[in-house]
């Protein structure tokens, strides 16, 4: 879930090239406009672990049934393949299962979109030009608040970069994450602007637990982990551990060398990351979410008209952002909606057509090179692979820059 700034910390030069594994599929389906093979997509997965990824992990569900596919390694020591059933952190797309949780209280009659942060978190969002009674739950949910980005704090930025070492079984409170982000000025007027902020959904966070009466881990369990039988997602809190099976997660923190050291970076405590991205998964239980979630099976319908309601990510032309997810529209005209996701060692991406019918989930267990999801996504759902290894321009590329 890391914001694109740590993000770019995280960005180094690659690593020799690994050899690639492929799991068998568990059907041979037809894919997106190109009528091929999931080959295409392979093929971008085995060119992502040659430019320097230990390994990636993929899934995808359509109307022929589950792909699973995999190249590189799930760890660099026993060079084990990577397993469709591997749990792994999967950051920012934990904001979905957030966004949910507080469109169902809405329908409820709990809460409202429009309700002043201050109203139910009083005191919380001041300071520095920070007002929590000019800014809405709805801006929270769709980064038009305003609210400073606390992994942009220079302090909190070391002690997840350099500083991680020292730093990765440090807990982290939600109070401490917004008043860190208090320390500094706004991006801009609450609904004059976006800009993606892990402050907004650590505040949204604490709203559910104030609206429920129960923590948004308990809220998040309850209404869709085991709605959905999610048996394989955990919100860990302040456990360090994985749940098994999972591979290894490995970074090169904040290092550009070629030759710099890889860390296993498995185990961390991510309560740094808390609403904004903690939660862990595999790429079967994200598809089921995001089908469940985009077939209107969570929300009522008043309530998924807001979910998929966009507003324009800054200067990206035809960008778009709802309430925890994105909408890019592919070269083949299919629409999409889609989250991705960044944390130590770990790069994810979920997403769906419009419908719920095909979705897609990816996984990188590296976080030093820059991940092809938008490579990945046209050659699933348009079924055009295209040259190298660079991911789409435009939109698309904004989508797929949200950690």
């Amino acid at each position: 879930m890391t914001a694109r700034t740590v993000r770019t910390a995280l960005v180094g030069a690659v690593v020799a090239a690994l050899a690639t594994t492929a799991l068998s599929t568990a059907a041979s389906a037809d894919t997106g406009r190109g009528g091929g093979s999931h080959s295409a997509t392979q093929a971008v997965m085995e060119a992502e672990v040659r430019a320097g990824v230990p390994g990636i992990l993929g899934q995808v569900q359509d109307k022929n049934g589950t792909w699973n596919g995999s190249a590189g390694v799930a760890d660099l020591r026993t060079h084990r393949q990577r397993l469709p059933q591997d749990r792994f952190r999967i950051g920012s797309i934990s904001k979905a299962f957030v966004s949910t949780v507080l469109l169902q209280l809405e329908a409820e009659g709990r809460l409202g979109l429009d309700d002043k942060v201050e109203r139910w978190l009083p005191g919380v969002v001041h300071g520095n030009g920070h007002d929590g009674s000019r800014i809405t739950i709805r801006s929270l949910l769709n980064h038009t608040s305003g609210v400073f980005n606390y992994t942009d704090d220079p302090g909190i930025k070391e002690q997840l970069t350099t500083g991680f070492p020292e730093h990765r079984f440090d807990t982290y409170t939600p109070r401490q994450l917004v008043a860190a982000a208090m320390q500094h000025k706004p991006d801009f007027r609450p609904g004059q602007g976006w800009h993606y902020s892990n402050t907004n959904y650590v505040l949204a966070g604490m709203i559910v637990e104030k609206a429920s009466g129960h923590s948004y881990a308990s809220e998040t369990q309850k209404r869709i982990i085991d709605k959905l039988g999610l048996r394989a997602t955990t919100l860990p809190g302040t456990s360090s551990r994985v749940p098994s099976p999972h591979g290894r997660a490995y970074s090169k923190l904040q290092s550009t060398a070629p030759d710099a050291r890889i860390h296993d970076v498995t185990e961390l405590n991510p309560s740094w990351g808390g609403a904004a991205g903690e939660i862990i998964s595999t790429t079967g239980d994200l598809n089921r979410f995001y089908r469940a979630l985009l077939r209107g099976e969570l929300l009522p319908e008043r309530q998924q008209k807001e979910l998929l309601t966009t507003v324009p990510m800054g200067d990206a032309p035809g960008s778009r952002y709802g309430l925890g997810v994105s909408a890019a529209t592919l070269s083949c005209g299919e629409t999409i909606w889609l989250h991705t996701g960044g944390i130590h060692g770990s790069s994810s991406l979920a997403a769906s057509t419009a419908d719920g019918r095909h979705t897609v989930a990816f996984n990188y267990n590296g976080d030093w090179t820059a991940a092809n999801f938008g490579g990945l996504l046209e050659t699933e759902y348009c079924g055009t692979q295209p040259a190298g290894t660079a991911t789409a321009g435009g939109a698309l590329a904004a989508a797929t820059a949200l950690r």
